[in-house]
C-alpha cells in the first residue's frame, strides 16, 4: 500500500485547525466541539435519542453518552422517557441550552484560515 505523505500532512494541518477551533470555543463558551455540535443538532431537530446523537455526531455509543452527560451536568440538556418504550431516552435543549446556543453567535465565529475554505 502506497502512502501519500502530502495527504497525511494535509490531514495533520486540518486536525490542528480543528483543535485550534475547539480550544477557542472552550475558552469563549465553555464547550468542546462535540458539545457545541450537539447543541446545534438538538436545536435543528428539536430532540434526539442517544443513538441518534451518536449517528449525528459520528461518535461511538460510549462517547455520545459522555457528551450527553457533560451537557446534562451543565444543565444545557434534559432527558425524557419515551412514552411507548421506557428503555428509550429522548434529549432536548433546556432553556439554558437554548440561551447558550443563542449567545454563541455562530454566524460570526472566526474560523482558522484553513477551515474557512472548507465551510459552505
Amino acid at each position: 500500500m502506497m502512502f501519500d505523505r502530502q495527504k497525511m500532512c494535509r490531514v495533520r494541518d486540518i486536525y490542528r485547525a480543528i483543535t485550534e477551533l475547539e480550544n477557542g470555543m472552550e475558552a469563549a463558551y465553555g464547550l468542546n466541539l462535540n458539545e457545541a455540535m450537539l447543541l446545534c443538532s438538538l436545536s435543528d431537530k428539536g430532540g434526539m435519542t442517544a443513538g441518534e446523537v451518536g449517528d449525528c455526531l459520528g461518535l461511538t455509543q460510549s462517547n455520545a453518552s459522555k457528551v450527553i452527560r457533560s451537557l446534562e451536568k451543565k444543565k444545557l440538556l434534559k432527558r425524557t422517557l419515551d412514552k411507548a418504550d421506557k428503555r428509550v431516552m429522548h434529549f432536548q435543549l433546556t432553556k439554558a441550552g437554548e440561551a447558550k446556543l443563542e449567545g454563541m453567535d455562530c454566524q460570526n465565529m472566526t474560523l482558522p484560515p484553513l477551515l474557512e475554505n472548507c465551510v459552505v
